[in-house]
């Protein structure tokens, strides 16, 4: 049984910070965010609004595309570092939500590599039979643990989701090969150092800022130039093709400059690539469903395209997957 995306669906909250905004916070100009990002204006999330709010709209979207009814989902994931609480699920909230009957709901926690990782084991679950149909789902409200004076995270964090419903495709699509890793001993990079079992939140906690993201930024795009690229090598070699048989490489939209450098240190050309964090910013595991929809609205995919999909985030934590679109409706026509 072959297994790949069925339905794509997003959700972006009406909010918006722009360069303008953060250039006067931080005494720049909007050009010089736009230059070391890529980024023009980040989604924000109204404060009533939740990661399952997000999760549950991209949801509902993705299996009205999909042609999808609720029984016939049989897991539910949400791959998220910013879910509703630190238990229950955010995928047993979107469940309840959405009236799915007793479908196993975790929450999968990889940061920014997390769709892809998620991918994985959705694919898994339909090819083996354990399911017919998993809804996967990316969504963060990262500005919720974005300190605001802190420049290197607040140019770069939106909020928002994305959702695929996986399920049953013909043989020869859907998901031909995957690559995943992680280099945990460099976990410091990007992290939130409070609100865990290692540092529980006290007045000091919160005091000092430590339930907020913090990055070292020059290791971040160190390994993220190299992984990127060599991800995405390694996994089209491992189904078999070449660079020349893949229509277009959508990567994690962490940064243009990340994304640029990576593609040109292994002379990858950019028009293989889908850079499309200008609107929203880097929404961590919600950003590959959210360029991946951005890439069907343009009509860069096609029925029978072979896309790879590779991201890095922190852990840390990287992975990537090659894909052969399975449009149905193409296919009909």
């Amino acid at each position: 049984m072959a297994a790949g995306i069925l339905g794509i669906g997003v959700c972006l909250p009406e909010g918006l910070l722009t360069n303008d905004d953060l250039a006067v916070r931080f005494g720049v100009t909007p050009e010089w965010i736009f230059e070391r990002t890529g980024i023009r204006q980040r989604r924000i999330a109204d404060l009533n609004q939740a990661c399952s709010d997000l999760a549950i709209a991209a949801a509902r979207q993705a299996m009205e595309r999909s042609g999808t009814m609720p029984d016939e989902i049989g897991m539910v994931i949400v791959a998220t570092l910013t879910g509703d609480y630190p238990t229950p699920a955010t995928a047993a909230i979107v469940q309840g939500a959405l009236g799915i009957p007793a479908a196993a709901c975790f929450d999968l926690a990889a940061a920014c590599t997390g769709f892809v990782y998620g991918l994985t084991v959705s694919c898994q679950a339909v090819e083996t039979g354990y399911c017919r149909k998993v809804l996967l789902i990316g969504a963060e409200v990262l500005s919720r643990v974005t300190n605001p004076q802190d420049r290197d995270c607040a140019i770069l964090f939106g909020d928002g989701a994305g959702a695929a419903v996986i399920g049953q495709v013909p043989d020869g699509y859907g998901l031909l090969a995957n690559e995943a890793g992680t280099i945990g001993s460099e976990y410091k990079a990007m992290n939130i150092p409070a609100g865990g079992s290692r540092l529980p939140a006290t007045a000091a906690t919160v005091a000092g800022l430590q339930h907020f993201t913090r990055m070292d930024g020059m290791v971040i795009f160190m390994f993220a130039m190299r992984l990127l690229g060599n991800a995405s090598l390694q996994v089209i070699e491992k189904a078999g093709l070449t660079l020349d048989d893949i229509s277009l490489i959508i990567p994690h939209q962490a940064n243009r400059r990340i994304i640029e450098a990576a593609a040109q240190r292994l002379d990858i050309p950019l028009d293989k690539v889908l850079i499309a964090l200008e609107a929203c910013g880097n929404t961590s595991a919600a950003s590959i469903p959210l360029a991946l929809d951005t890439a069907l609205r343009d009509g860069r995919i096609r029925h029978g395209d072979r896309l790879v999909l590779t991201a890095f985030g922190g852990g840390i934590s990287w992975g990537a997957s090659v894909l052969r679109w399975y449009g149905a409706a193409e296919e009909d026509a």
